[in-house]
């Protein structure tokens, strides 16, 4: 019988196969007290095990084809450094020789301790790293038990239905990246996790390959049987089971609709992004991590928007990257880009992070508390550090530099003093740097509202969607209890992007948003409308919004701008922006057709 798992939709398109089940990870740990004597036995086969592991994962890095995701690096990476957290390290030993636990109860227990430390993490990306933490512990069993690998169950024999499908589908409790990599390439054709969310590593390596995934499907793992035919509606964040003939072949013919559409799409790689009137626009992308750059130039982008640099400072047991490593991995980055511009924000994250225990956050709503660059400002040398490693990579290529939630022209200001303290701390060393373009980003109302202010200190500005929104209703989007009222179309969020947009244009300044919408189709007609020319977003999203840009008429599409703007219904602004998106241009710009009020 036909049924429906809901889970999270993390990586778009459709998979259609067998279920291949993977084996919950979990390891029984047996607990019991040692001696004395066997403190040192036991502390070695904590450290043997880790060790293997450290060479597996070195052995994966090693093996990666050229064209795998940058992400895919950049996660074992993550996994190398957990291993080696002195944290962890220094909590399995004290279990061991001063309460004498034996190993395997002793890293279950370390586990435990600093897991509690994500689960009180406001950041939800920063949160969701406890499962990297997770898999890196599970591993550590794994070999201390002997056992390399989590056990996948085989699929019996194919038979004809089978050989119809394009591959299989994996199902399991939660998927490490590592893991992903020891499986054949090309065997998955989507993958469906009971945990895990949007920002997960999971998610995170599903859409850098492509991959159609669901996460969160928590009932999947219990559910699904063993060879069960499913399809995984990656747009719907849906795992259908056992579906009916027609319904397998109404996706088989979505699915086959989604493969032409990528071949076109594929082939607007080198074609420029420009209007059907004439306007040129800028599609960059974000990237965590050095090694992004390339998936941003293959995807065509003409430079980078947003270099996270957090992801630099995570894992590390509150031991920051010094200047020259900052360094190094900025200079690779913009060296990366080939002379494209690369814009790199300083460190954007909360007080309640790994890397800042001495911090300890007290207040009751951490995302109001020290965040971001109050942080940053609050720990002036760690800032000036970063602030030098930037300055002197902005000697192989053009950089742009900006600042996180800065909520008033104090923080600007702030932040220049210590910025020119910087340039002076190098030109003091003898260290040859070259000066960025100096801009911040507008996440919250405040900012919004005095724009024309800020933009008088700085030289661009980006927007920060996601927490724009955020901010403006109070609504925490990882909360499923109010969800439903993040709303991009809401009057409110809509009337502050128009009002930053036109300030910035007015004032001849650079604008582009880095939020979640620059990549959303759904809204690029209306951001072109206000007057938006710059968009920043995943490399996956670029050619489906260059696809729309040079299908669009920009005047036109302005001509439609004030019954939205004017609008104050939320349900209404919906209305409109479909009518916006539905509307079909001639080459002159006339409109070929358009849906009814």
């Amino acid at each position: 019988m036909t049924f429906a798992i809901h889970g999270l939709a993390v990586a778009r398109g459709i998979a259609i196969g067998r279920a291949v089940l993977l084996a919950a990870s979990h390891l029984e740990v047996a607990h019991y007290f040692i001696t004395a004597a066997q403190v040192a036995g036991e502390i070695a086969r904590v450290g043997q095990a880790r060790d293997a592991v450290v060479r597996e994962l070195q052995r994966l890095q090693a093996e990666l084809p050229r064209d795998a995701p940058s992400e895919l690096a950049a996660l074992l990476d993550v996994h190398l450094m957990l291993l080696q957290d002195e944290m962890l390290e220094d909590g399995v030993k004290h279990w061991i020789s001063e309460r004498l636990y034996n190993a395997e109860w002793a890293l279950m227990t370390q586990f435990e301790v600093i897991a509690r430390q994500f689960d009180e993490m406001e950041d939800e990306y920063l949160r969701e790293r406890k499962a990297d933490l997770e898999q890196v512990v599970e591993r550590i069993l794994r070999h201390m038990r002997g056992l390399a690998l989590p056990a996948v169950v085989a699929p019996p024999a194919t038979d004809s239905a089978l050989a119809e499908a394009p591959a299989l589908v994996l199902v399991a409790p939660d998927l490490a990246p590592a893991d992903l990599l020891q499986f054949k390439q090309g065997v998955f054709a989507g993958f469906v996790t009971a945990t895990g969310g949007k920002t997960s590593h999971t998610a995170i390596v599903a859409r850098s390959m492509d991959i159609p995934a669901v996460v969160g499907a928590r009932a999947a793992s219990q559910l699904v049987r063993q060879d069960d035919w499913v399809i995984i509606d990656g747009d719907a964040g849906v795992l259908i089971v056992d579906p009916s003939p027609i319904l397998l072949d109404e996706y088989r013919f979505r699915q086959r609709q989604l493969v032409l559409e990528r071949e076109r799409l594929a082939r607007l790689r080198h074609t420029p992004c420009v209007s059907i009137d004439g306007e040129k626009i800028e599609l960059l992308a974000n990237i965590e991590q050095p090694a992004d750059a390339a998936a941003a130039l293959r995807a065509g982008a003409v430079g980078v928007g947003l270099f996270r640099t957090e992801f630099l400072f995570m894992g590390r047991s509150g031991h920051l990257p010094d200047e020259q490593e900052q360094y190094l991995a900025y200079r690779e980055a913009v060296e990366g880009m080939q002379g494209l511009p690369v814009t790199i924000r300083t460190i954007d994250v909360g007080a309640d992070k790994p890397l800042d225990k001495a911090h300890k956050d007290t207040h009751l709503n951490p995302a109001l508390g020290l965040r971001a660059i109050r942080w940053s400002l609050a720990d002036p040398v760690m800032f000036r550090t970063q602030m030098r490693a930037i300055l002197r990579a902005a000697q192989f290529g053009p950089v742009n530099m900006m600042w996180p939630m800065i909520t008033s022209v104090e923080e600007l200001k702030q932040c220049r003093i210590h910025f020119e303290t910087a340039q002076r701390q190098l030109t003091e060393r003898n260290e040859t740097f070259a000066l960025p373009k100096i801009g911040c980003m507008i996440e919250i109302p405040s900012a919004a509202l005095t724009v024309s202010v800020l933009l008088k200190l700085t030289d661009f500005i980006s927007i920060g969607t996601n927490d724009l929104i955020q901010y403006t209703l109070s609504v925490d989007r990882s909360d499923d209890a109010v969800s439903y009222l993040y709303q991009p179309a809401h009057p409110a969020v809509l009337n502050l992007l128009f009002h930053i947009i036109r300030t910035a244009s007015r004032m001849g300044k650079s604008v582009s948003i880095c939020g979640e919408i620059a990549g959303d189709t759904q809204y690029t007609r209306l951001l072109l409308a206000m007057g938006l020319r710059r968009f920043s977003m995943n490399p996956a999203n670029l050619l489906a919004v260059k696809d729309i840009i040079i299908h669009s008429h920009i005047n036109r599409l302005e001509d439609e701008l004030p019954k939205i703007i004017r609008n104050d219904d939320p349900e209404k602004s919906e209305k409109l922006l479909k009518k916006l998106n539905e509307m079909v241009f001639h080459a002159d710009g006339d409109v070929k057709a358009a849906t009814a009020d």
